[in-house]
């Protein structure tokens, strides 16, 4: 079992800053690939980025390419999510997703994903 608490979001100015955080709980989280995604009012959650367990695989959405990076301290069961040059169509609620089976890849497909936080709100205001 694997337990997320989201933290970090907040409201910022277009071309402003964010990082998210997601802290994890159980020896599983370190060695288990974490996803982040979002959902924006009215919309289907998507997938932001993800990383394997010992951050060698990296995934990102093109959207957010050059301006996000996830990385993770399993020493402190914490994955980041560092996100610059923010836009309005960033906003969202930001969720942090763990996978069940331990060293399987990231993943795109939230379907994948068996535990999850409960997100943080994200604004971006023009």
């Amino acid at each position: 079992q694997v337990q997320l608490v989201e933290s970090g979001g907040g409201l910022v100015q277009t071309g402003g800053s964010l990082r998210l955080s997601c802290a994890g709980s159980g020896r599983a989280f370190t060695i288990s690939p974490i996803g982040w995604f979002r959902q924006a009012p009215g919309k289907e959650r998507e997938f932001v980025a993800a990383l394997s367990w010992n951050a060698d695989d990296t995934k990102y959405v093109d959207s957010v390419k050059g301006r996000f990076t996830i990385s993770r301290d399993n020493a402190k069961n914490t994955v980041n999510l560092q996100m610059n040059n923010l836009k309005p169509e960033d906003t969202a609620v930001y969720y942090c997703a763990a996978r069940a089976i331990p060293g399987t890849p990231p993943s795109i497909n939230p379907d994948t994903y068996e535990y999850w936080g409960q997100g943080t709100q994200v604004t971006v205001s023009s």
